[in-house]
């Protein structure tokens, strides 16, 4: 280990008031130094080398990152059976489903390995190793560079890292950066493409409470869903085929039946996707105020489209489950982290920060020739906000918008085919396409797409600087004198991109003439050019502020060099540490850190589309058929809540106990600290977590796929 990172680990990079032991998303290979003596003393058994090991097998190698970090997933038997949330699993659930097949309602459980369905496309990676690579990056920097320079130099040298890392092997390697760019570490890993789902629950188990609960403690939800990860005869990755066979993994882990109590440790590795816990107090301002704001305002617009035509039909509904689930999630998430950076006083937290920063740097002429104006250059980024505000709404309103215009998108290698003579491109980029109709158009409503068009190109041309105004939309005016609706109806009775019969046709005799007059196509044309225009604009003030960023944390790293830190989450597997408790949200009122079965059942409301339940269910909960997955106190307890730190990514991690035993699934944060992607609140944070006796439960006893459990390492 290098001493110039381990002085870099004594900074506090959280800046909170309140730091506390459980706080911190680190990295696995540094636990042994910064960590296991807190951990030994909450009651973890393990030592660091059964945590992460390079040489041996250890707790890293049973968790996975899902679909490239987009979640987490663990590992619980020999043959590669694999557990994660409902709802990381949910997009392959409802392309699954049909009206004579609605796994989405009614479940999905394989009885037989060859009834496990295959999904193209989902991935799942497993770290080999990573390693402290800051010296060989940098051994060429000098802090008289340009930044230009500098980036030059970084990326020749990880280029230089990740090529040599690979050699022969196979793996995947990526050099990092991590502490605003301060440090960089070298990741190994390895991915399998052949990922068949091997069941899920009913969505009235598995997103029980809906949208409705979504965020919020308590819940009884069973958020889980199981796959199997399937690799070529030699062990190796393969893409599907019948020929494949079930991964034998180097570690997986233990199932406790135990159950968990108040006060009791808990651990949780996983990857992480995004924190920004050292943004100063402007930058949270622009969160909030352009960020969380316009998110809110064009997916309501959405949102409120999608769910009227998703209630006219069993159809409509399992087209767009997965399209609204992924929309409305952080639709509300921005609702609650305003809510809650409001609440916590986090500008004015932050601000304290920044005075103690500025006052220790104008100490000595040498700080403050080196940090005295970093502040200031992050600052002077936000002051302008017009092209923020146009880049915001462009993701939202137009690249996450409307679904036609993105799909137009996919003619583009086929249009510059076209413009050329080469038959083999025009022919390879028509194939291209085409293969990509059925599943699009399986899950498509172009009157939906109408709708959602008409009303967020509305809502950007009056959000919007005219600056920054697509020509396409600026012609609504003159040539539709306003009418969105207008224009949207003609885009879509001429497009050839809203028809799959038309489509096809197109594709059967492509010609560039017709993609230069379709209405959609030219209109993707506009945005694009809209758009990089936008990101010059914003190049003026890039590398300023990186460098700016950069500087701000070197500089906290020197004025607080007794405090232990963890880097910005960034997809890159972490462990978190904590224990088992409850919480106060507000005056007068505690939760307790458990739900059981009962709640469920208290909750459920026959028909309701959040609330709904099995009657089979509740039938075996009045019997009392838990079979030996009751806790002592004789009921199923459905989830429970840890302080341990999480955030998005971390969906489907395993919750482990001090023998390093699987005791639960991490599914959500809670409402009362949704600011904790930007700040950690050590009194209201909190992990929510499905009982993974509770799992079990419904795969054996509800389900009757005892077989499945049969494959686990029960702890009793």
């Amino acid at each position: 280990m290098k001493n110039s990172f381990i002085a870099l680990l004594v900074f506090v990079v959280v800046l909170t008031i309140k730091a506390q032991a459980d706080e911190g998303m680190w990295l696995p290979s540094l636990v042994g130094k910064l960590n296991i003596q807190k951990m030994t003393s909450l009651g973890c058994k393990l030592t660091a080398e059964q945590i992460y090991s390079i040489n041996h097998s250890s707790l890293k190698d049973a968790v996975v990152a899902l679909d490239h970090g987009s979640c987490t997933a663990e590992i619980i038997s020999a043959d590669g059976l694999l557990l994660t949330n409902h709802h990381c699993g949910f997009g392959e659930i409802q392309a699954h489903s049909s009206v004579e097949h609605d796994y989405l309602r009614d479940g999905f459980w394989a009885m037989k390995r060859e009834d496990e369905l295959s999904n193209p496309g989902k991935t799942v990676t497993f770290l080999i190793r990573m390693e402290d690579v800051t010296d060989q990056v940098l051994k060429n920097v000098t802090a008289d560079m340009d930044d230009q320079t500098r980036t030059a130099k970084v990326r020749e040298a990880a280029a230089k890292i990740e090529k040599e890392a690979k050699g022969e092997s196979g793996y995947e390697t990526r050099v990092r950066s991590l502490f605003e760019s301060n440090k960089y570490f070298l990741f190994v890993s390895q991915t399998f493409k052949d990922i068949r789902l091997v069941g899920t629950p009913p969505q009235s188990i598995g997103k029980f409470g809906g949208e409705t609960d979504n965020w919020m403690w308590p819940r009884h939800t069973g958020d889980f869903s199981m796959f199997r990860v399937y690799c070529a005869p030699d062990g190796k990755p393969a893409e599907y085929s019948k020929q494949n066979v079930p991964f034998h993994p180097k570690y997986f882990l233990p199932i406790s039946l135990k159950g968990i109590d108040k006060n009791d440790f808990t651990m949780v590795m996983g990857y992480p996707g995004t924190t920004t816990r050292y943004r100063t107090s402007n930058e949270v301002k622009y969160t909030m105020e352009v960020v969380n704001e316009v998110r809110i305002a064009a997916r309501e617009v959405k949102l409120d489209i999608i769910k009227d035509y998703m209630a006219t039909s069993q159809k409509a509904r399992i087209q767009y489950a997965s399209k609204f689930a992924r929309s409305s999630n952080y639709y509300k998430y921005s609702i609650g982290q305003n809510k809650g950076l409001t609440a916590l006083n986090i500008i004015g937290k932050k601000q304290d920060i920044e005075k103690d920063f500025l006052r220790w740097a104008n100490e000595t002429p040498e700080r403050k020739a080196k940090y005295g104006s970093a502040l200031d250059t992050i600052n002077m980024a936000f002051t302008s906000r017009d092209e923020k505000i146009a880049l915001e709404y462009s993701r939202e309103a137009l690249l996450r918008g409307a679904e036609i215009f993105a799909f137009a998108a996919k003619a583009s290698s086929l249009d510059e085919a076209l413009k050329g003579t080469d038959k083999d491109k025009i022919k390879s980029a028509v194939t291209e396409l085409r293969g990509s109709l059925d599943e699009y158009f399986k899950d498509y409503d172009s009157s939906t797409d109408q709708k959602i068009v008409a009303s967020l190109l509305k809502l950007y041309s009056q959000k919007v600087n005219s600056k920054y105004i697509p020509g396409f939309i600026a012609e609504i005016e003159s040539k539709f004198r306003g009418d969105f609706n207008a224009y949207a109806r003609k885009l879509f009775a001429k497009t050839i991109f809203a028809d799959q019969a038309r489509l096809e046709s197109f594709l059967n005799k492509p010609s560039s003439k017709v993609l230069d007059k379709d209405m959609a196509f030219t209109a993707m044309r506009s945005m694009f050019e809209t758009m990089n225009t936008i990101s010059h604009d914003l190049s003026k003030t890039t590398s300023k502020l990186e460098k700016a960023r950069r500087l701000f944390v070197a500089g906290l790293n020197e004025m607080n060099k007794d405090k232990s830190v963890y880097p910005d989450a960034n997809s890159t597997m972490r462990l978190t540490y904590g224990t088992v408790d409850g919480y106060v949200p507000h005056d007068a009122t505690y939760y307790s850190y458990f739900t059981t079965l009962k709640g469920y059942v208290e909750k459920g409301i026959s028909g309701d589309v959040d609330f709904d339940f099995p009657q089979k269910l509740v039938d075996m909960y009045n019997a009392k058929d838990f079979g030996p997955y009751a806790d002592k106190d004789g009921s199923i307890h459905t989830c429970f809540t840890s302080n341990n730190d999480i955030t998005g990514g971390n969906s489907g991690s395993p919750v482990i106990n001090g023998n390093g035993e699987l005791v639960g699934i991490a599914f959500d944060g809670n409402w009362e600290a949704m600011s904790c992607d930007i700040a950690y609140e050590p009194d209201l944070q909190k992990c929510i977590c499905v009982d993974i006796r509770f799992v079990l439960w419904t795969i054996d006893k509800f389900a009757g796929a005892g077989q499945l459990v049969n494959e686990m390492k029960l702890i009793r």
